[in-house]
């Protein structure tokens, strides 16, 4: 990283004129480094690392053309802006030999200070740009390969999770199920109940499980898109979706649904976890109503899912879409607290954004908003 004042190299074998050049600058928060021949020049830039070169022409041994030729053919100072000030060389052809040298500017003696003090500062502040571009990648490269380590260690956690964690939980389910059947006649009713409660716990903990791995795969699936049928994904949706939460006197009410283009397996997962999410919120009124529906708007459809059922506080909605925040208690509805997460992970895969509007005990709606294209 490079630190400090920008350093100009100021090259002329005149003293007066490097004198001139001194005055001029002095005012600028810059580091000038003088040589008196193209050698001198060449050597410098060895040891030091410029912003700027200013460049006479007219010199004894090596002329500022030849010495401009050797800057760009070495690595180090291939890209070194330079700036030829000439008293002599002033003729349109020799400004355009300097250009063709790959000068950026050419000042002809005598010049205003102004002219010279602007041009200066145009190349510090882009040289300023530069430095802080390279550390801002120097950066994004240190994160990224922070990223890639976290990553590693998630597929490492998500294996260890998939393999190691889920085997225990299948002997104690297997355990319990045979404890509870070959020595029913020797338990009572408390006993029976513990078992069952240990089955339901170990189930439970598969499940969420399974709904962690569901949460990370989500980031690599490849997302295949194409023209999707809401109309038949929202139809095999609610079959799902009520098989799996039946409500008695459930409504549903579902308008003709906009296509939109996306990932149909993705896509199903968002509402199947609302619509099952609807009807499991309603499932205790004595009407059951949803209403799912779906409107563009400028370069986005949007999909809703509106329930009255239970409800929600707007002050906690923040906390909607994190994982394993819940809004209700077990012992009002069963849940993980991980399914508005996935919804919300699919929804910005695919360019879009999820948010909800509820009031306690009046129900609530959930939009999906996705990009027409």
């Amino acid at each position: 990283m490079i630190s400090g004042k920008p350093k100009i190299l100021v090259v002329d074998d005149k003293p007066e004129n490097l004198v001139a050049i001194r005055v001029v600058l002095k005012n600028l928060d810059v580091e000038l480094i003088e040589a008196t021949s193209g050698n001198e020049a060449l050597k410098l830039t060895l040891h030091h690392d410029f912003a700027l070169a200013l460049l006479d022409i007219q010199m004894p041994e090596m002329d500022g053309y030849e010495l401009a030729t050797i800057l760009r053919e070495e690595e180090k100072t291939a890209h070194l802006p330079f700036i030829f000030i000439s008293a002599v060389y002033t003729d349109n052809q020799h400004v355009f030999k300097g250009y063709e040298k790959g000068a950026f500017s050419f000042i002809t003696k005598p010049f205003q200070s102004e002219i010279l003090i602007n041009v200066v500062n145009f190349f510090i502040e882009k040289y300023h740009q530069e430095i802080a571009l390279n550390e801002l990648n120097e950066n994004l490269q240190k994160k990224n390969s922070e990223l890639e380590n976290i990553n590693k260690e998630l597929e490492a956690f998500t294996y260890s999770v998939s393999h190691d964690l889920r085997a225990p939980l299948r002997v104690i389910n297997g355990f319990t199920k045979i404890i509870l059947k070959d020595y029913e006649q020797k338990m009572d009713s408390d006993g029976k109940e513990l078992l069952n409660g240990i089955a339901s716990n170990a189930t439970r903990m598969n499940s969420l499980i399974e709904s962690l791995l569901m949460l990370s795969r989500l980031g690599k699936k490849e997302m295949k898109k194409d023209t999707v049928d809401m109309n038949l994904l929202i139809k095999e949706v609610l079959q799902e979706a009520e098989q799996e939460y039946p409500s008695k006197n459930l409504h549903v009410d579902v308008a003709d649904m906009l296509a939109v283009n996306g990932d149909v397996e993705l896509l199903r997962q968002i509402f199947l976890n609302l619509v099952s999410n609807a009807i499991k919120y309603s499932s205790k009124k004595e009407n059951p109503l949803i209403e799912i529906r779906s409107k563009q708007e400028g370069n986005n459809i949007i999909y809703s899912v509106k329930d009255n059922g239970a409800g929600f506080n707007m002050e906690y909605s923040s906390k909607l879409f994190g994982v394993f925040q819940r809004l209700h208690s077990d012992s009002e509805f069963e849940g993980i607290g991980i399914g508005l997460a996935i919804v919300q992970r699919i929804a910005f895969r695919h360019g879009g954004r999820v948010w909800a509007e509820g009031e306690v005990g009046k129900g609530a709606t959930f939009y999906v908003a996705l990009p027409v294209k």
